[in-house]
């Protein structure tokens, strides 16, 4: 990893090892793949609706609780590689558990769901596929509290910014440079959409394709009333 630790109040951030991050469930060898998930990263904006249909994987389980992850801001200047780690010292998953490993510069998905019900979009910069981030946008004042976040799966930092910059985002967008998270939320489309609940557990089947702005509003309302029935609150306008 090289995330660094959060050191708040204590000057800069630093980072806090070097070295490559590898997917979930680390094993010896395993970096030999991260080559062809960047294949795959690719491959997914041109063959989502396949992929979507036919490979099994759509996303987490409902009632799962989201897998931590913490990843550099794409709009920050921080380096290194996603922490995917549930505990401490997982190899090259991260050596800190990723759900404490904060910071200015780094979206944290465990900080996420800990002040409200969470929307995560997983998309490429490629293609049609960063519209998403504008639809979330446009949405994302009618329902305060829902805590809206996405993350790039490899791709040029530079052309993610812009793909911000052009749709005005102004929730959290990280960047995932070796692609850790196509396999730990078992990403089949671009873009891919899960809601969780405060807590971070799934509340309902990702979307796997693009929905319309009234299927996006209506999964998200739900997720607030679902929310709610929970005991969760919004803040108040």
């Amino acid at each position: 990893m090289s995330l660094p630790e959060d050191h708040a109040g204590e000057g800069p951030e630093r980072p806090r090892e070097s070295g490559g991050s590898l997917g979930p469930g680390y094993r010896p060898g395993y970096g030999r793949y991260v080559g062809l998930l960047g294949v795959l990263i690719v491959a997914l904006a041109l063959i989502n609706a396949a992929l979507s249909k036919h490979n099994g994987a759509s996303g987490l389980e409902p009632g799962r609780r989201l897998p931590p992850f913490a990843v550099p801001l794409a709009t920050g200047n921080l380096p290194g590689q996603a922490n995917v780690a549930a505990a401490a010292n997982e190899g090259g998953a991260g050596r800190r558990p990723a759900c404490s490993v904060r910071g200015p510069q780094i979206l944290n998905v465990c900080q996420l769901y800990e002040s409200g019900p969470v929307v995560l979009v997983l998309f490429v910069d490629s293609g049609s596929c960063t519209a998403i981030l504008g639809d979330l946008q446009s949405i994302a004042p009618s329902f305060p509290g829902v805590r809206f976040a996405a993350v790039a799966l490899g791709g040029d930092r530079a052309s993610v910014r812009r793909a911000i910059a052009a749709r005005g985002v102004r929730f959290p967008v990280g960047i995932d440079s070796d692609g850790a998270l196509l396999v730990l939320y078992r990403d089949a489309s671009c873009p891919q959409l899960t809601f969780a609940y405060p807590g971070g557990v799934v509340q309902s089947r990702a979307l796997l394709t693009r929905p319309s702005p009234a299927t996006l509003r209506a999964r998200v309302a739900a997720l607030v009333a679902g929310s709610q029935a929970r005991g969760w609150r919004p803040p108040a306008r």
